[in-house]
């Protein structure tokens, strides 16, 4: 050994090659600065060491290299740009250091080598991946871009359209496709990486492999004339703009830095990169971005420490087939958990298994199954008219028409079938929890899980507490819900939960917006292409469907009757009222009719405006600002009241619980990450403009003071 730290180990092999192990004392290795400086210690010890012929990069855990630690990143990136850039140049001088040893190098890649992992592996003149490796450069997916050189020497290793491609979209590469490209020069079974691995090394030491011109070719400029950096650049532009759009600024600055630094020497392009990235450091983009991530760390890790107290889950049922039904079938069989489909008629059945079997079809034209995992599947999925199918299983998800009496029925008639330590939970968005265990003798054992739909696309599950739910209720349906590959978010029982008591109020502003003359097309496009939503709320009511925004605004409305109480002006009443339920009948706010695919296409339908106009007046026009503000104070206030009242456990939670069950836009990090960055007592002033149009646009006194106190939600 001639080199150790608590984050990487040097030894001296028989035959002079060095190996240098990265092997933290945490579960993962990362590029924190800790590590960051073993690895220039070591560098400096292994220069100094006489008769070294090679150096190998391995890693002793099972990924070799996660990414950057991201929880140093808010604080860093809070420095001045003196102090940012410093951080950035003595990175790359380590990393450039590695990469200018007077020997072959050569790096062994098991399990994940992202950002600064994949950059370091660069850095060598080999990379050797198992077939478990998976590289990539995430970075634009945190609002910044690669700040140790990757995009300096990607793009001259495998390419300026290949390193494009992977920088612009942050996704993860599989070890055939980077072998493909020329990232990796070997792909081998795990059990070979190493002996493949010193082979290759040899092989270079012994002049059979010229890994110096290797190395020359990511120390020059790129190897592009004008015409072919023209379409390289420029198509490049085109498509990361229709995907990226203008909210998140890194995919485009990332070929703008490429693009700058094509005929340039690797010192002077990391420059740009430097500057680049400083910049992006700075923006309130990355911050969301990397809030975002740390908050889906800490409920994962939540949900972690839950589950410890789960009762063992090997099979469930779904009560209610149908769209929903299917689709929670579906999510759990493809999880590994089989489950019984349970329904009254043969119908609802049919269409629940139909539900599963076209997603699964989907799944299959798109090459990401196989016909064998299908009928796997499928398989696991077994339909039953009576409850005795149900009787095995440890964990039953009633999913019946949001009705509180016909739900009560079917959960007392469930209790008397399942075993006593059986988990029930109900798929409710709306109905109160306690309400419902008033019908069960054990209300200890139940709870709520509340799906979205689509149930395959849609990532939270609320998992709803009610005051007599034992905490290993509560465990077993989060081990559940992660079991079947969803982020699992603890609430407390009350009228909407949290998700839908936060998007009701969003809902009301959008309504008194309407009445008061505002053209609800106009309001949809300042809060999707503006704002940032997925779809505005004229067209979410639309994709909801007027019936089920009705029933929810009307337990909305008994629930909290001081600041939820419907209006005789509204526009959702009014829908509903003439039979418009959206795209389920083809009339909404929009008409729709079915696409090439058989998907429905929103146009314009002069009868939704000739309605509104007979109701509320002629259109009128509202400024962008005034669109967001009377749409957006309504659901911070009441996502602030559910964390007050303990609805919500925190502002990570509240956020994250938008961010995947809403569509809230990640590039403002969720309702408390966009207070924060615009400023309490400047959020309090911009709420305070409007709190003559009612409670729902008054600050609680509690967000008062904090914003008086210069308080924070967040601390980073």
């Amino acid at each position: 050994m001639i080199y150790k730290s608590n984050t990487i180990h040097v030894e001296l092999l028989d035959s002079k090659i060095a190996n240098l192990c990265f092997n933290s004392t945490g579960s993962v290795n990362k590029f924190d600065r800790e590590t960051l400086t073993s690895l220039n210690e070591a560098l400096d010890v292994i220069k100094a060491t006489a008769d070294i012929r090679g150096l190998v990069l391995t890693s002793a855990k099972d990924n070799f290299i996660v990414g950057a630690d991201i929880t140093e990143f808010l604080a860093l990136f809070a420095q001045e740009d003196e102090v940012l850039l410093s951080w950035l140049q003595l990175a790359n001088s380590i990393f450039n250091k590695l990469e200018e040893l007077p020997y072959p190098t050569a790096a062994a890649v098991n399990g994940y080598a992202l950002g600064g992992g994949c950059e370091v592996i660069l850095s060598t003149d080999f990379r050797i991946g198992d077939s478990s490796a998976k590289v990539g450069l995430p970075e634009t997916k945190l609002g910044i871009i690669p700040g140790f050189g990757g995009t300096v020497r990607l793009p001259r290793l495998i390419g300026a359209d290949n390193a494009l491609e992977w920088i612009t979209t942050g996704k993860e590469q599989r070890p055939e496709d980077a072998l493909k490209v020329g990232f990796f020069d070997a792909v081998t079974s795990p059990e070979h990486l190493q002996s493949v691995l010193l082979q290759m090394l040899e092989d270079a030491i012994a002049g059979k492999l010229d890994w110096q011109s290797k190395r020359k070719q990511k120390q020059q400029p790129l190897k592009l004339d004008k015409m072919e950096a023209l379409m390289a650049f420029s198509t490049a532009k085109g498509m990361v703009f229709a995907v990226a759009g203008k909210h998140y600024p890194a995919p485009m600055a990332a070929v703008g830095v490429i693009e700058q630094a094509a005929n340039m020497a690797r010192q002077q392009a990391l420059q740009v990169e430097h500057q680049a990235f400083i910049k992006l450091a700075k923006t309130d983009v990355a911050k969301a971005l990397i809030g975002i991530f740390l908050n889906d760390q800490l409920v994962k890790s939540k949900a972690k420490k839950i589950i410890k107290a789960a009762h063992h889950i090997d099979q469930a049922a779904v009560l209610g087939a149908g769209i929903m039904g299917g689709g929670i079938a579906y999510q759990s069989a493809s999880k590994g958990t089989p489950i019984v489909m349970k329904d009254i008629n043969h119908k609802a059945l049919e269409l629940g298994l139909s539900e599963a079997a076209k997603l699964l079809t989907a799944q299959l034209e798109r090459g990401r199954s196989s016909p064998q995992k299908m009928a796997q599947v499928l398989n696991a999925i077994t339909p039953a008219l009576d409850y005795s199918a149900v009787k095995p299983a440890n964990i039953v998800v009633e999913a019946v028409v949001e009705n509180p009496k016909v739900k009560s029925t079917v959960l007392a008639e469930v209790e008397q079938v399942v075993a006593d330590d059986a988990v029930i939970a109900s798929n409710t968005s709306t109905i109160s929890i306690d309400l419902l265990a008033t019908s069960l003798k054990k209300p200890e054992r139940f709870c709520g899980m509340h799906f979205f739909n689509p149930v395959h696309k849609m990532p939270l599950v609320e998992v709803i507490r009610g005051k007599n739910t034992a905490d290993s209720t509560i465990a077993t349906v989060v081990a559940y819900a992660s079991k079947m590959g969803k982020t699992p978010i603890v609430v407390n029982d009350c009228p909407g939960f949290f998700v839908n008591r936060v998007l009701f109020p969003y809902f009301a502003g959008f309504n008194a917006l309407i009445a008061d003359g505002a053209d609800f097309a106009a309001v949809d496009k300042v809060m999707e292409k503006q704002f940032g939503w997925p779809m505005g709320p004229a067209y979410l009511l639309d994709v909801v469907g007027m019936d089920t925004g009705h029933h929810a605004q009307a337990v909305m409305a008994q629930g909290f009757p001081e600041r939820m109480a419907t209006s005789a002006k509204d526009a959702l009443q009014l829908m509903f009222a003439q039979n418009r339920l959206g795209q389920k009948n083809g009339a909404g706010f929009y008409r729709y009719s079915p696409d090439k695919k058989g998907k429905p296409k929103k146009e314009r339908d002069n009868a939704a405006y000739e309605l509104l106009a007979a109701a509320f007046g002629p259109v009128k026009e509202f400024s962008a600002d005034e669109i967001i503000a009377r749409t957006m104070i309504p659901m911070i206030n009441e996502t602030v009241r559910c964390l007050e009242e303990g609805i919500i456990a925190s502002p990570a939670e509240a956020d994250m619980g938008l961010v995947y069950g809403l569509g809230f836009p990640p590039f403002r990090g969720g309702v408390f990450r966009y207070v924060e960055t615009m400023g309490l007592a400047n959020y309090v002033a911009w709420a305070d403009k409007y709190a003559h149009l009612g409670p729902l646009y008054q600050v609680t006194d509690a967000m008062r003071q904090l914003a008086a106190e210069n308080g924070h939600y967040y601390q980073n």
